[in-house]
């Protein structure tokens, strides 16, 4: 399984609110109309909660949706 590793998704100066434990970038298995992708994203190690920064959710991530559905 490869991990896709994407530079505008960076996890330093990030702390979980609920656990304060900084962020690390750890493998997330993102799905969207039955594609599965594995994604290092900010995680925390403690209780699993997933940061997707807003300029990678608008930036990158939306071009793939958008490559998606025109399929």
């Amino acid at each position: 399984m490869s991990v896709i590793k994407v530079p505008e998704a960076d996890a330093a100066g990030w702390k979980c609110r609920a656990c304060d434990a900084e962020l690390e970038m750890l493998p997330v298995e993102l799905e969207y109309l039955d594609s599965l992708f594995t994604v290092a994203l900010p995680t925390c190690p403690q209780c699993g909660q997933v940061l997707i920064p807003e300029n990678l959710a608008l930036g990158k991530m939306n071009q793939v949706e958008h490559l998606l559905e025109d399929k």
